[in-house]
């Protein structure tokens, strides 16, 4: 059996640097993607949203390492697309107003009859919001990221530095505010959580 894991096949893209921004081009992939909005911390469709995405993956694990693919491989970490409905940045003090979409990569052997059939089968476990999830493919093309350690306070001065990053090298930031979390970040300590923070960027007019 094959084992595979891609957060090493991608490693510019998962294990970026926490020591300089870098400029990365990031290629059309496939997720497991759900929408939602309000405050993380205390919407229960976000905690919802985790569960069914989830869910929904270790299935499609267990799926291809039992079917023609014999692939196993590890279930990437959980990411999350974030705005605010008026397209303001984002304001901690108002976290009510964001609008996310929380998403997992899938490998490419993962398809949309296996997707639904997945989703048949956790349905008998009465995991909400299954009906919402959707298999999509996302391509952000050229960004900028870099890898934040610590506290989620600390996440405004990182995105300074990229925003400074970016107009150094001729560019502007664009689209949505992308985290990946990295690890499991209930069962981290604060000043221990990893997140690789992306934005897309275009060359300026």
């Amino acid at each position: 059996m094959v084992k595979l894991d891609l957060t090493k096949e991608l490693k510019e893209l998962y294990r970026p640097s926490a020591k300089k921004v870098k400029l990365v081009n990031v290629p059309r992939m496939g997720f497991l993607m759900i929408d939602g909005e309000g405050d993380p911390n205390t919407a229960p469709r976000f905690r919802q949203a985790v569960k069914a995405l989830y869910s929904l993956s270790h299935r499609l694990r267990f799926m291809v390492k039992q079917g023609r693919a014999a692939v196993d491989y590890k279930v990437m970490p959980l990411e999350g697309l974030w705005q605010t409905r008026d397209g303001a940045p984002l304001d901690p003090q108002n976290r009510d107003a964001f609008q996310w979409t929380l998403m997992i990569m899938q490998p490419d052997f993962v398809t949309p009859e296996l997707f639904l059939e997945a989703r048949e089968a956790v349905a008998k476990k009465k995991v909400p919001l299954l009906e919402d999830v959707r298999l999509d493919r996302y391509a952000e093309g050229l960004s900028a990221q870099i890898l934040h350690i610590g506290f989620n306070s600390g996440k405004a001065t990182v995105v300074d530095t990229i925003y400074r990053f970016a107009q150094e090298q001729g560019y502007e930031p664009t689209g949505c505010h992308h985290e990946i979390y990295l690890g499991d970040h209930r069962r981290t300590a604060s000043e221990k959580r990893k997140t690789v923070i992306r934005y897309k960027v275009r060359k300026k007019e």
